[in-house]
């Protein structure tokens, strides 16, 4: 099979078919000029019209996997809510797609309940995570009426009922524990382990002191725990230790304070493949194996909240950008520049992240040689992708990277004080704008004079 049907399989998460419909599918990403299709709108126009760098979001994508999620839960028969992990992708424009879909979603900024609230999300529906909230964003929050802050440590907890003292308000919270389970992922997204910056430790009586004072004062209402293992997981074992280790817990909490939790949230971290070497597991996969923990192991089961991020807007996403310089070196790889990189996507420098693209302009043109996508910033890691198979390329084509919306966009930077690009979202066969492009004029837009 050739990378063209392996790119139509991956987005498409079709693993069985046959050549009939392999060809509709492809067909159906394929103009008949050969141009990358995202929901009916052709890419290279997209290209003619907003200019590179550009993120594109397929928003049916979106909606799809939130679907996926729902029937996942039902099929199980447990009460659930799914929070949209915003710290992927956050915007007005998603924060509205959310709302629009009825989920919840979860901030860790007040720049981003900012934006959540100016968007006209519910803030009955948001979730305040972060390891050091400020005294400020626990005002905004307690102010806004936020559904429910995640306690993250000691000092927020004071910080918190000094606030609600101040306002006489009440408002929910959710303990996060870090209940000692690392998730087989990069060591930068390990959260759930015991040595993490995260959460209230159980092992050493951290989380049981917690709870204490959280039940202690009337103005906090405790709807349950959290936690948090990881992130880009593929396995279900992860999952299932999380499910048994957080019932195991609640449990003992319960014998000594009479407490039983009305929600245990398993956060998120669920893995999407972006390259051929990946292998994520369905959501039903992981909500099926969290059901059955929980039905065998508590006459009681909470209501379950899961926090995707990535696995929501990642594969929906899409970079483009026009092909630029091309260095050929004897014996060795071509590096192919692209006129963004490390500032629209930090990730393959930062985490070593591994991404596949295609030549948006030539989908029915075969691939001729393998070369290195670099970009354009100063940093000799700034390189997108390595040994990417293309067909040959040219100065003005269009490269399309798979799979960017998550940590794209949110990470971007103004490094080499290069603007950060436009957002589009399609749909249907229309394409709208939801963030500008930036200005040489608003890089400056901050600066004074000395």
């Amino acid at each position: 099979m050739d990378r063209k049907g392996l790119f139509v399989i991956k987005q498409r998460d079709l693993f069985l078919f046959d050549k009939g419909v392999l060809k509709m599918i492809i067909d159906e990403l394929t103009s008949k000029n050969g141009h990358l299709m995202i929901d009916g709108v052709d890419s290279v126009e997209l290209v003619k019209e907003y200019g590179t760098p550009l993120y594109v979001f397929d928003i049916s994508k979106v909606r799809n996997q939130i679907k996926k999620f729902r029937s996942a839960f039902e099929k199980e028969h447990l009460n659930y809510q799914i929070s949209y992990a915003s710290k992927a992708f956050a915007v007005k424009a998603i924060y509205q797609v959310m709302k629009q879909e009825n989920v919840h979603v979860d901030v860790v900024s007040g720049g981003e309940l900012y934006t959540a609230l100016a968007a006209g999300f519910p803030s009955d529906k948001i979730s305040f995570h972060g390891n050091n909230k400020s005294l400020m964003e626990l005002q905004m929050a307690v102010k806004n009426h936020v559904g429910v802050i995640m306690l993250d440590n000691f000092h927020e907890i004071e910080l918190l009922q000094q606030v609600l003292k101040e306002s006489q308000e009440t408002i929910q919270v959710m303990l996060r524990l870090t209940p000692g389970i690392s998730a087989h992922t990069h060591k930068y997204d390990q959260t759930g382990q015991t040595d993490s910056k995260f959460g209230f430790d159980v092992k050493s009586g951290q989380a049981k002191k917690a709870l204490k004072l959280v039940l202690d004062n009337p103005q906090m209402k405790l709807l349950g725990y959290h936690a948090h293992i990881g992130s880009q997981i593929f396995g279900t074992e992860g999952f299932k230790m999380l499910a048994q280790k957080m019932i195991e817990i609640s449990k003992d909490f319960q014998s000594e304070f009479n407490y039983w939790p009305q929600v245990i949230n398993l956060g998120g971290g669920f893995g999407i493949s972006y390259n051929e070497d990946d292998d994520p597991i369905t959501a039903s996969d992981f909500i099926s194996v969290i059901g059955q923990e929980l039905k065998q192991d508590c006459k009681e089961v909470p209501e379950i909240w899961i926090e995707p991020g990535r696995s929501i807007v990642g594969p929906a996403g899409y970079t483009l950008y026009k092909i630029g310089s091309r260095k050929d070196i004897p014996g060795l790889e071509s590096y192919v520049s692209v006129d963004g990189g490390m500032g629209d996507n930090i990730r393959p420098a930062l985490y070593q992240a591994k991404y596949e693209a295609v030549v948006a302009n030539k989908m029915n043109q075969t691939d001729v040689e393998t070369v290195h996508i670099s970009g354009k910033y100063c940093e000799s890691g700034d390189i997108l992708i390595k040994h990417q198979k293309l067909p040959q390329t040219e100065v003005g084509d269009v490269l399309a990277v798979l799979d960017t919306g998550a940590y794209g966009y949110s990470m971007a930077m103004n490094y080499n004080r290069n603007p950060r690009p436009a957002v589009v979202f399609v749909e249907k066969g229309q394409a709208k704008l939801v963030v500008k492009r930036e200005t040489y004029e608003d890089l400056i837009k901050l600066d004074g004079n000395y």
